[in-house]
């Protein structure tokens, strides 16, 4: 696979800066949105294969990565807010947007209520389901730690005791390189990338969003892993049933991280979804 060239860049937003990767290629553009504690970085094989075609946007959202760590609730609405900043800020007036676990949640807001601005989308294995109602916790009093890390003798003394305690705390190969792509090293130590409190007010301040789901009027690509844990069978089949026009598929691989897990299986789906975009909704055989 040829490798796309990327451009790292930073948009200077009204509330935050957002660090992101551009391929600068092309017209019709991907925008891919990482899940919690996640980086554009998770994208970079998609990039190679898709960047032929396409222009391709990663950014690392708020509280992750590169980009600034504000004091806030990391609501669906704020988060959707910097992702429509980022497209003015580059003169892009539509996009087909694809969203993993939390960027999945952020992508599905996005496509109810700025449709205009989304062409298809994508939900990789994220529920809408969640509380009825959203915390009122004061910003003052949320948690320091965030909920997979919390108790991490952080800052790690060196890279190998980081990688050691890391590999050990992972569910698998793919979730431990998840986290090492946000290890980054300081004066102090080998920290994460990702604010902690930043994660805790996300969880914290999430809301079921099943009434989101009737509003998104483009094409919708649903994918889960294998017996999920983050997408129950009736939550699958409640998102299927309130989408207008939706492809549903479940990988074979039961890991979260569907679009990594097994690559040949997911750019299978994500083509079939690729082609119904072109063939259903801009008449391209």
């Amino acid at each position: 696979m040829k490798t796309i060239k990327i451009y790292r860049k930073v948009a200077k937003l009204k509330k935050i800066d957002m660090f992101y990767f551009d391929t600068q290629n092309h017209e019709k553009t991907i925008l891919c949105l990482h899940g919690m504690y996640g980086r554009a970085e998770t994208w970079v094989d998609f990039i190679n294969r898709y960047g032929k075609e396409y222009r391709i946007i990663a950014p690392d959202q708020r509280g992750h990565g590169l980009s600034s760590k504000p004091i806030a609730r990391y609501t669906a609405e704020e988060m959707a807010e910097d992702i429509i900043e980022l497209l003015d800020y580059l003169k892009i007036a539509s996009v087909i947007l694809v969203g993993h676990s939390m960027g999945g949640g952020t992508a599905g807001y996005l496509g109810a209520v700025y449709p205009d601005y989304i062409d298809a989308l994508a939900i990789l294995d994220m529920s809408a389901n969640g509380p009825e109602r959203r915390s009122t916790l004061p910003l003052e009093q949320l948690p320091t730690e965030a909920p997979f890390t919390k108790g991490w003798p952080m800052p790690f003394k060196s890279l190998q005791e980081a990688k050691n305690y890391i590999r050990q705390a992972a569910g698998s190969e793919l979730e431990y390189h998840y986290f090492m792509n946000s290890l980054t090293e300081t004066v102090e130590g080998y920290c994460m990338m990702f604010s902690s409190q930043a994660m805790a007010a996300y969880r914290t301040y999430y809301t079921n969003w099943y009434h989101l789901l009737p509003k998104i009027k483009c094409l919708v690509l649903l994918i889960r892993a294998k017996g999920s844990d983050a997408v129950s069978d009736e939550d699958f089949d409640k998102m299927q049933s309130l989408i207008s026009y939706c492809l549903a598929y479940e990988m074979k691989n039961p890991d979260h991280n569907v679009h990594i897990a097994d690559k040949e299986e997911f750019y299978k789906y994500f083509d079939l979804f690729l082609e119904e975009y072109k063939s259903r909704f801009i008449g391209v055989s």
